[in-house]
């Protein structure tokens, strides 16, 4: 049971930490700096997290230039408020990632440029046998360590990781929670301390500060991701160098 445990809560964190940092807060916004070689080793790094739920960097950028450009409105790629459940949510969200990822559209110019692109590595994590032979890698890790056949059904939810998160993160983000903003859309601060999606689940805050890499604003709430990313910058890994220092906790 522990090694299943380990494993899943594991693959949870590296998972959603890839999609905050590499394709959220610097895919999507630009929020720091980092040199070719480091973003060539997130790019993989995000391919092994996610595993067969892999999202396309430029995609997933596109996709959520969109919904900030588009915030609950009609043309959101992901907004509850015109969707009775999840799950039509989010396949209307496949719908439009598929578009991009697969590149039978393009978004408006104004949404183009400064995306992380590979397009060998993207052309290759698309592929259903690469999807199924990741995926099968956790079910043999399941057979040689499963107490029982119940722990197979977070099988799942390890195949469907990235749209898992993104579901929680823009369903919940959106509906419940609380406000410290008046922005246009309905986004809110989910959990005061979320280190379920690290960080994610402050939208209200995000959608304030759509360029801040911390996403946290008031003294109670803690943006683990932020907390890496210094670390990451202490070392020489990323430069937030450029970012406003009133956002920065210590001046904060």
């Amino acid at each position: 049971m522990i090694p299943i445990l380990v494993f899943f809560v594991a693959h949870w964190v590296l998972s959603i930490f890839a999609q905050t940092f590499f394709l959220h807060r610097y895919g999507a916004h630009r929020m720091f700096t980092m040199s070719r070689g480091w973003e060539r080793f997130f790019y993989i790094f995000s391919v092994v997290a996610q595993g067969p739920s892999f999202l396309v960097p430029r995609a997933y950028a596109f996709l959520h230039r969109e919904h900030h450009a588009f915030a609950d409105s009609e043309r959101d790629p992901h907004s509850p408020l015109y969707h009775s459940n999840v799950a039509g949510m989010m396949w209307n969200t496949k719908a439009k990632y598929d578009a991009y990822a697969y590149r039978r559209s393009e978004p408006e110019t104004r949404f183009l440029g400064g995306v992380p692109e590979w397009r060998t590595i993207d052309e290759l994590s698309q592929r259903w046998v690469v999807r199924i032979g990741l995926g099968a890698l956790y079910a043999v890790f399941y057979l040689a360590f499963a107490p029982s056949l119940w722990w197979f059904l977070l099988l799942p939810v390890h195949w469907l990781m990235g749209p898992i998160h993104g579901a929680i993160v823009n369903w919940c983000g959106h509906k419940y929670g609380y406000r410290n903003f008046d922005t246009r859309d309905v986004s809110k601060n989910t959990l005061p301390i979320d280190f379920i999606t690290m960080g994610e689940l402050f939208q209200n805050n995000h959608h304030q500060h759509g360029a801040d890499p911390n996403f946290a604003a008031r003294w109670f709430e803690i943006d683990p991701c932020f907390q890496v990313m210094r670390v990451l910058d202490a070392v020489g890994v990323i430069d937030l160098d450029g970012v406003p220092a009133a956002r920065l906790p210590a001046e904060a």
